[in-house]
């Protein structure tokens, strides 16, 4: 009975003081680094990670808002509508570089194996427009879908979204 009173003292005056300070300097580490504080390296934040046109510039640099390649599209939805299970079907969704530099699309998600986004591998001029192609396939599918897209591009947000819908009507056999 006296070993376990021992033990049970060593723990509370030894360990868990000893823990205590080990999750406290863990978490001061985690904190300064998730914002940027002085301790953190430039060259690994969030904007210049996220955004190519940055990541060009010295670690130092200021990004000059107004030079930031800007991606308007006609627009950001598209509805299919009614189609038949086993489809396959595209739209082609038409944006502008209205911005003054060089617009580049780093890569394009969907949301699912059945969306299948292509877009220009090129940089896109300010003042150009281009296209970015949206596949959905129906094989298997049934009823109501919304799917995103999403896009990762040098502009500022660096991520834009686009939405396809539709309802796939399975056939009577």
């Amino acid at each position: 009975m006296k070993a376990t009173f021992l033990r049970s003292k060593l723990i509370l005056t030894v360990l868990v003081p000893l823990s205590f300070a080990l999750v406290a300097m863990s978490s001061c580490a985690d904190s300064e680094d998730s914002t940027n504080g002085a301790n953190a390296d430039p060259a690994l934040s969030g904007e210049m990670i996220n955004n190519p046109k940055s990541a060009e510039s010295k670690p130092d640099a200021v990004l000059d808002q107004a030079t930031v390649p800007v991606m308007t599209f006609e627009r950001d939805k598209w509805d299919f509508g009614a189609i038949i299970q086993g489809e396959i079907v595209e739209y082609s969704f038409k944006f502008t570089n209205t911005g003054k530099t060089p617009l580049v699309i780093t890569s394009a998600k969907g949301s699912c194996g059945c969306t299948v986004p292509e877009w220009p591998k090129e940089p896109i001029p300010a003042g150009e427009s281009g296209f970015l192609k949206v596949t959905y396939d129906s094989n298997g599918r049934r009823d109501k879908f919304d799917k995103t897209v999403t896009i990762t591009a040098n502009t500022v947000p660096n991520t834009n979204l686009l939405y396809i819908s539709g309802n796939v009507i399975v056939p009577e056999e």
